[in-house]
């Protein structure tokens, strides 16, 4: 490397350094800093199977659970449990439920008389007056939301109920009085189960939520 001209540094004469020309030293080359890899941990398979053996008793829990509400369509031991009397009724406290503007009728359910069963059941009672007054009529009704199916226990009129026997389930697409639709719809079923409390179906009932077609 040459020294600077106003540097002290000795110099030697042209005789002794016959090389005249200093030589630049060549440029520096950056060394690359090697990139710290985290290292690669794999999950273990005993922690894999551990996952899936939970997640596999969770879902069986939440089947057992659906089974004993009376949820699964399919469970084949479903039945249904001892259908109590019908309960006493009282039109004062009926809500209302929505129902087309054509209809003589006015339909109510007695909050009092709904009842969610251990089998996945929803018992109520309803009322059918007419908009002129006059003949009153009632029906102690079931509804499993699991199936879609709804079933009457109970008919009431000239004030006393008659007990069907051998009542039927069936579809509620296929039962002819469109208040059963109007209730699965508004207030009793939350897709294919009952709804979680006896508060919330009387809510919803009060509160019916239109289904966009």
């Amino acid at each position: 490397m040459c020294a600077p001209e106003n540097s002290s540094a000795i110099r030697l004469p042209r005789a002794m350094n016959p090389t005249s020309n200093c030589l630049r030293a060549p440029a520096s080359t950056p060394i690359p800093m090697p990139i710290q890899m985290l290292p690669f941990r794999p999950i273990p398979f005993m922690r894999r199977a551990k996952s899936w053996a939970a997640l596999a008793l969770c879902l069986g829990v939440a089947s057992i659970a659906c089974a004993q509400n009376g949820l699964a369509a399919d469970d084949p031991d479903w039945k249904e449990t001892e259908v109590p009397p019908p309960p006493a009724f009282d039109q004062k406290r009926l809500v209302q439920i929505e129902m087309p503007v054509f209809m003589s009728l006015q339909i109510g359910i007695d909050p009092g008389t709904i009842t969610i069963g251990k089998d996945g059941i929803v018992r109520y009672v309803v009322v059918a007056t007419s908009k002129s007054g006059g003949a009153l009529n009632a029906f102690y009704d079931g509804m499993r939301c699991a199936t879609n199916e709804s079933k009457t226990y109970a008919r009431y009129s000239n004030d006393a109920w008659l007990i069907i026997q051998n009542p039927e389930w069936q579809k509620v697409s296929d039962v002819r009085s469109n208040y059963t639709r109007a209730i699965a719809k508004q207030g009793v079923c939350r897709g294919n189960a009952p709804r979680e409390s006896i508060a919330d179906i009387v809510d919803h009932i009060k509160r019916p939520v239109r289904n966009l077609e």
